[in-house]
C-alpha cells in the first residue's frame, strides 16, 4: 500500500486534524527539513542526490524520532517515482511480492522507477533481507531502509554492500526550538489557528525534557495548547507550569536492546577508567532510569574491577562482588546504595590493566605452541618412576624449594629455555601493585628487606 499517495487524507502525503501534530508537521520539501545538516546541508551528498533525482539504494540509521521516515517522505515529494512503503513489523513476503509485481508494471507501462521504503528494516530476518538483493541488483527497486540499530550488526552484508549508509543524529536543541515555533505559526498544519501564547520558559522546558525527540516535544506542545482554557481575551497561555504538566517525565533515549545500551555502558566504563566519579554515576544512573537490568551493570563493574583496577587494588573485585550480593538480598530502592558504592570505589581506585598479560601469553601458545616443561619443574613422582625405569637421576631433584631460602625466594628458571627472558606482565605503578612489584624487584636484586611491604 502506497501510504505516500497524496490522495489519501490520512496518509503521509496528506494531513488530517485527527493526526498528531508531529505527523501533520512533517516537512514536504528539503527546504522545510530541519536538522541533519551533515546530510542535507547545502552541497552535501544526499541533498545533491535528491536535487538531481538520482537516488540510489540507501539505509538511514539513527535513534527513534531522528527524522528517518520524514526524510523518506521528503524524497517521495522530490522524486518522480512510484513510492511504496512497507513496515517490517507488519509486512512480509506476501506484501513484498506485491511491490515487486507493481514495480514491474510501473517500469513496463510508464518507464517509471519504484522506490521502496522499508521502515524498521532490521526486523526482517536474513531470508527476507536476501529477497531484496536481486531486485536491487536489477534496478527494478530502489531501496530506502530505516533502522534504529547499527546496520553492521542488524543487516546482512550483501544488502549493506548495495546500499549507501547515512547516519541521522538526534535533533539539537536549536532544531527543536525552530520546529516548535514553526508549529505554533503554521495555520494549515500546526497550531496557528489558535490564539495562543507560549512563554520562552515553556519552549525551553519542552526542548530540554524531550531529550532530542521532536515527536515527543511536538505532541507535548499540542497537548498543552489543546488543554489550556482561553482567558477573557480568548488567548490560551502556555507557561512553564503547563509545560511541566504536559511532559511530566523527561524522555530518555535509551533502549536495553539497541545501540544506546552499548553507548551508555561504554560511557560508564570509560568514565570509571578516567577516574571521574561524577560522570561514572551519571551514566550508571542513566541506564537505570532507562530500565536497564542492574545485574547487567554489576557484571560490567565486576569485569572492570579485574580488567582496569586489577592488582592496583585487589580488594576492588571483592567490594563489587559483595555489593552485588547485598543488592540481591535487599533489592530496590536500597540497591541504589550498593550500585553507587561499587561504582564510586572503582572510580576512585588506582588503576592497572596488567591482568591483560594473560592475552599475550595466550597468543604465544596459539602462534608458537606450548614448549616442554623444564626437567626441574616436572612432577617429582612421575619423574621418579621414569628414573627407576631408565636407571637415571631424577631430574626433579634439581628443583629448588623457595621456602628453604631467605625471603622465601630463590633465583630459578621457570619458563622454557627458549622463553627464559620473555616478559608479558608489565606491572602498574599504582596502589598495592606498585608496592608488591617493588618487593619482588628488591628480592631479585638481592635487596630483600626484613619486613616486606
Amino acid at each position: 500500500m502506497d501510504l505516500f499517495d497524496a490522495s489519501q487524507p490520512d496518509g503521509l502525503g496528506g494531513t488530517s486534524r485527527s493526526q498528531p501534530l508531529a505527523t501533520r508537521m512533517r516537512p514536504v520539501s528539503v527546504e522545510e527539513y530541519a536538522g541533519q545538516g551533515h546530510l542535507i546541508g547545502e552541497g552535501k551528498l544526499l541533498r545533491r542526490m535528491i536535487q538531481s533525482g538520482r537516488i540510489g539504494s540507501m539505509i538511514f540509521y539513527g535513534p527513534p524520532s531522528s527524522g528517518k521516515t520524514t526524510l523518506a517522505h521528503v524524497i517521495s515529494r522530490e522524486i518522480d517515482a512510484d513510492f511504496v512503503i512497507l513496515n517490517a513489523v507488519l509486512d512480509g513476503v506476501k506484501e513484498f511480492r506485491e511491490v515487486v509485481r507493481r514495480a514491474g508494471e510501473q517500469r513496463k507501462l510508464y518507464q517509471k522507477k519504484t522506490i521502496l521504503f522499508v521502515d524498521e528494516i532490521h526486523r526482517w530476518n536474513k531470508a527476507q533481507q536476501d529477497a531484496l538483493l536481486p531486485h536491487i541488483e536489477s534496478g527494478l527497486i530502489t531501496l530506502i531502509g530505516a533502522t534504529t540499530l547499527n546496520p553492521f550488526y542488524s543487516l546482512v552484508g550483501p544488502l549493506l554492500s548495495r546500499c549507501q549508509l547515512f547516519e541521522l543524529h538526534p535533533f539539537t536543541a536549536g532544531d527543536i526550538r525552530l520546529l516548535l515555533k514553526r508549529a505554533l505559526d503554521d495555520k494549515d498544519r500546526g497550531l496557528g489557528s489558535y490564539e495562543v501564547t507560549v512563554t520562552d520558559e515553556a519552549i525551553e522546558y519542552f526542548t530540554e525534557y524531550s531529550g532530542g525527540d521532536i515527536r515527543h516535544a511536538l505532541n507535548a506542545l499540542e497537548m498543552a495548547v489543546l488543554t489550556s482554557p482561553e482567558n477573557e481575551e480568548g488567548v490560551r497561555l502556555v507557561d512553564v507550569d503547563v509545560a511541566r504538566e504536559s511532559i511530566q517525565k523527561r524522555y530518555l533515549r535509551y533502549d536495553r536492546t539497541g545501540d544506546e545500551h552499548y553507548h551508555y555502558a561504554s560511557a560508564m566504563i570509560k568514565s570509571l577508567r578516567g577516574s571521574d566519579p561524577d560522570a561514572s554515576l551519571y551514566w550508571l544512573t542513566a541506564m537505570l532510569e532507562g530500565g536497564e537490568d542492574p545485574h547487567f551493570i554489576f557484571r560490567r563493574l565486576l569485569i572492570f574491577a579485574s580488567e582496569d583496577v586489577g592488582l592496583a587494588d585487589p580488594h576492588a573485585l571483592t567490594v563489587v562482588n559483595s555489593a552485588h550480593d547485598a543488592f540481591e538480598k535487599c533489592g530496590m530502592p536500597e540497591g541504589f546504595y550498593f550500585l553507587s558504592h561499587a561504582c564510586l570505589h572503582l572510580a576512585l581506585a588506582p588503576k592497572s590493566n596488567s591482568t591483560g598479560a594473560i592475552f599475550g601469553v595466550a597468543r604465544e601458545h596459539r602462534e608458537k605452541g606450548t614448549r616442554p616443561v623444564p626437567d626441574h619443574l616436572r612432577d617429582k613422582t612421575a619423574n621418579a618412576k621414569q628414573a627407576r625405569y631408565l636407571d637415571t637421576e631424577n631430574a626433579s631433584d634439581n628443583y629448588k624449594y623457595p621456602h628453604e631460602y631467605p625471603g622465601h625466594w630463590v633465583d630459578q628458571q621457570y619458563l622454557p629455555d627458549a622463553l627464559r627472558d620473555t616478559r608479558w606482565y608489565k606491572p602498574g605503578d599504582q596502589g598495592i601493585e606498585a608496592k608488591r612489584w617493588e618487593r619482588l624487584r628488591q628480592i631479585r636484586g638481592g635487596e630483600q628487606k626484613k619486613t616486606p611491604p
